[in-house]
Formats: C-alpha cells, structure tokens, sequence
C-alpha cells in the first residue's frame, strides 16, 4: 500500500499550508479568536476561492469529489496552524450529511452556496447528560401537517450560532433517529452562543416545536450519523496530528536556545531522551491517522478501527501536550505564547466524540467478540 500523497494531493496540501502560514501567526490568531465571529471571513473566502469549501462534494454540486485523504491532508494543515475556520463544524460534517442522505434538490439548493463560502452549516447531534456513544437521542421529532417539529436542546454545536442551515438529529415518533433541516429564522429557535476554551465558538440550540424538514426520504438516519461522526473522528486525528508536529517542533527549538547553568537545555540528556519518546508517540500517532484515512478511502467504515485511532491519538495528544508545557516551563502557559493554545486544542479534540476513556470502554466491551489464542 502507497502512503505517500500523490502529486494533485501534495499540491492540495501545499496551497493549504501556504495559505494558513500567510494568514496566522501567534499573534494574529489571538486577535481573531478574541473577536467576532472567532474567525477570518478573510480567510474563509480565499479557502472558497481554492476550492477547499467544496472539497468533499461532487461535482455537480459545486465540489472537487475529493476523499478522506485530502481532507486528511488539509485538516493536518489546520492543525498545524492552528486555524480556526469552521471546515469541519461547517462544511465537512454537516455538508456530508446533507451530500449523503439529502435529494437531489436540496443537494442543488445549499451545498453549491457551501463551496461558495456564502452559507453556513452546522450538524446539531449532542446533547446535555448523553454520554458519547449516543444510542438515543431527548430531542424529538413530532409529525404534524405538512411537515415536522423539532422540540428538545443541543449542546454543545460546533459554531452552531452562525450557521444559516442546521442538520438536526431528533428521535423518530416510531423509534430510531431521524436527521431534519432546520432554517436558522425558524420559529421557536433560541441560539446561545459562546467561545470555548480553544478559542473557538459552540452554541446551546433550543427547539421548542421548531419547523423542520425531513432530510432525504426521512426514516432512521442512525447509520448515516454514526458513518459521518467516524469520518469527522478521522478528520479530527488528522487535525491533531498537525497540531502534536507543531508543539513538538515549538519544543525542540526551545531546547536548542533556552539556556540553564550557561548551556542549552538541549544539553542535558534526560531531556533530549523525553523529547525523543515524544517523536516515538508523534508517529504512533501519524500511522494511525493514516490507517484511519486509508481505511476510509477503501470504503471501510468501521466503528472499532476509529476508536482504535480515537484511542491512540488521544494517548499521544496528552503526552506531547504535558510534556510540551513541563519542558517549556512558565511560559508554555502564557496566552501570548503558542504552545498552550496547542495543547488547548489537542485536549478538545481529545474529548470529541469519545474521550480517550470513552473509547478504551467501547473497544473493552468487544474482546469477547475476538477469537482466544492459545499457546500449544
């Protein structure tokens, strides 16, 4: 198998790293993520500009049909930057849904205006006091004439309070879950807006006999959601992978020039064998993301090689993370300073759609699915 990108996927990459590395340093990034709406609308027109608003949509619905190791190559550029343009909140997640399970009309109707950078999406799915991996939902869906209502609370919804579209997960009157659309003017909404300890925003969304739309032909979406939170759980490792390259990378350097007792730290040899055991779980970290994206561009959607991944990254997030701030000292915890937000993110990370526990609990539970191996 070929783990290396190939030359349209190197340019995709590149022309990504380019544009981020322009557009933020340390400084800049603290300025946007400190004002509304958290991002750049700068940036987000010049990502729709390169095509990157589209990258997972077909053709025919304004996109580039590209697949999971793209969008693994540009969330590594976001990682390693630390952006904070919703790609995967706005455009990945929700987009996909609407690209999988929405008809033909609606597909012509948003996700054009989505690679366009002129509508925003965010998928409302979590909900207070329900533990990941979410086998039901408090959210209702209730059918009434003409259409559907939407009655319950979500929270947290990744920069749910300016997104013009919501893709809403809601229980079904006869069992199972059914994903709707739900237009961000519509009745009975109420949207709560506030900024989390990363930087970047979430929303509480409140639907009290909300209109909605019923996505597709309606039924039980549960498939559908579990399909698309293991494709955002790979997008996020690759995220994660660029953002652990980046902190590691702001550690080293600061070993070769931060000087104790008139010598580099980089001298003393405790420290440069923990930096080297961070390099070892940097790329444990790297040859999971990549089984994760490269199980998925073979059409593998599998629920236990995520949480494998999940499981490993969350391991080496926090390692790196800790040791990043001990090595740095004081000021790894200062806000002007980059590796703490670094390591802000790859704690966030870490606690989206299963923490690292919540995965080891998942992945626990089916060993007694496995064959015993005997000694003979």
């Amino acid at each position: 198998m070929d783990f290396e990108l190939n030359d349209e996927q190197k340019l995709l990459r590149d022309t990504t790293k380019d544009l981020l590395s322009r557009s933020y340093d340390a400084e800049k990034r603290n300025a946007i993520i400190d004002s509304d709406p958290g991002w750049s609308p700068q940036v987000w027109k010049q990502l729709a500009e390169v095509g990157l608003l589209g990258l997972t949509f077909s053709e025919d619905d304004g996109g580039m049909d590209a697949g999971p190791v793209e969008i693994g190559a540009v969330m590594t550029e976001i990682g390693r930057r630390l952006a904070p343009e919703p790609l995967l909140d706005a455009v990945v997640t929700p987009g996909g849904l609407i690209s999988e399970g929405g008809s033909a009309e609606r597909r012509s109707s948003i996700l054009p205006g989505v690679a366009e950078g002129t509508t925003f999406l965010a998928f409302a799915d979590q909900e207070p006091g329900i533990r990941w991996p979410a086998t039901e939902r408090a959210t209702a869906a209730a059918q009434v004439e003409g259409g559907w209502t939407i009655t319950g609370i979500k929270n947290p919804v990744g920069h749910g309070a300016t997104a013009d579209i919501l893709v809403v997960s809601a229980a079904l009157p006869g069992g199972g879950v059914g994903l709707f659309l739900v237009k961000s003017d519509a009745s009975g909404l109420v949207r709560k807006s506030y900024a989390t300890h990363d930087g970047l925003r979430g929303a509480q969304i409140e639907f009290t006999d909300t209109p909605a739309e019923a996505l597709g032909e309606g039924g039980d979406a549960s498939a559908l959601i579990q399909a698309a939170q293991i494709r955002e759980q790979a997008a996020l490792c690759a995220e994660a992978v660029g953002a652990m390259e980046e902190a590691l990378r702001l550690t080293t350097e600061y070993l070769k020039t931060r000087k104790q007792f008139g010598v580099p730290l980089a001298k003393f040899q405790t420290l440069t064998h923990r930096a080297a055991d961070l390099y070892v779980s940097l790329e444990l970290a790297r040859s999971m993301s990549l089984y994760a994206t490269m199980s998925l561009a073979d059409g593998v959607v599998d629920p236990v090689i995520a949480s494998r991944v999940k499981l490993q990254i969350g391991r080496s997030a926090r390692l790196i993370g800790q040791e990043a701030i001990q090595m740095h000292g004081g000021i790894g915890m200062t806000a002007e300073y980059p590796v703490g937000h670094y390591v802000s993110r790859l704690v966030a990370i870490e606690h989206t759609l299963g923490s690292t526990e919540d995965h080891l609990r998942v992945l626990a539970a089916g060993v007694a699915d496995h064959e015993m191996v005997s000694v003979v």
